[in-house]
């Protein structure tokens, strides 16, 4: 017998060790959440510099934001660009903070290419939904590629066997759904649905699929990336209609 902190145990059974099951399982530092932040507070200065107060003058807004007429005309990188445009610091830091906060949890745990696949994905999603519900609005901002993010660490907290509500997410989901339908004017509610489910499907077909039907990772990622093109596809449908 060995003697052990939690007494005498044989020998092959003080050799064995419980696995503790936390959403972060590897070692990587969340590389691309870092070069997503800075390539947000780039631009953001950028727009800052070309403009005479703040970015809501600025010429990058007026080029790169999510708006249907735009889009129309032929503008398709809007959809993309919108992500990465902050209409003042708060909003950029708000959303960078999120940004920070879920990507170290998520890049980590999952990789740098899923977490690249729901990220873009749920970013896609959000201009599709401000598409949808205000097209003729001009809207930017990463806060649908953030509720996606939220969706998805909630999908795989779920998937790794932690309870989501323990950890306070599904909390701060909620608060930021709240606030979303409180102040429709200023926030952009198709943006943050159209994000939110975005990431959450991307998460299902990446984790909860490839387990219950046994597909090659290939395939899922397949479908995450003609969840993107969907959105694409559907962006240029509403803005054209």
């Amino acid at each position: 017998m060995t003697s052990t902190s939690v007494g005498m145990r044989c020998p092959e059974c003080a050799r064995q060790r419980t696995q503790v099951r936390t959403a972060r399982t590897l070692t990587d530092e969340p590389t691309l959440t870092y070069v997503l932040i800075g390539i947000n507070v780039v631009v953001f200065m950028a727009g800052l510099l070309s403009g005479a107060s703040g970015l809501g003058g600025s010429s990058l807004r007026a080029e790169g934001a999510v708006y249907g007429p735009g889009v129309a005309d032929g503008q398709v990188w809007r959809i993309l660009t919108g992500g990465f445009l902050h209409a003042s610091l708060v909003h950029l830091l708000f959303n960078m903070f999120a940004l920070y906060i879920l990507g170290g949890l998520l890049e980590p745990a999952i990789g740098r290419l899923r977490f690249a696949l729901i990220y873009f994905v749920s970013l896609l999603s959000g201009s599709f939904g401000a598409l949808l519900l205000a097209s003729d609005s001009l809207t930017v901002g990463a806060s649908g590629a953030v509720f996606g993010l939220m969706g998805a660490a909630i999908i795989v907290m779920r998937h790794r066997g932690i309870n989501p509500m323990e950890s306070g997410l599904v909390f701060f989901l909620g608060l930021n759904l709240l606030i979303t339908f409180l102040f429709p004017s200023v926030i952009s509610i198709g943006g943050h649905i159209g994000g939110l489910l975005g990431g959450t499907l991307a998460a299902l077909l990446l984790f909860e699929l490839r387990d219950r039907v046994r597909v090659p990772a290939a395939v899922t990622t397949a479908l995450v990336v003609f969840l993107g093109v969907l959105a694409i596809t559907g962006s240029i449908a509403v803005s054209v209609a």
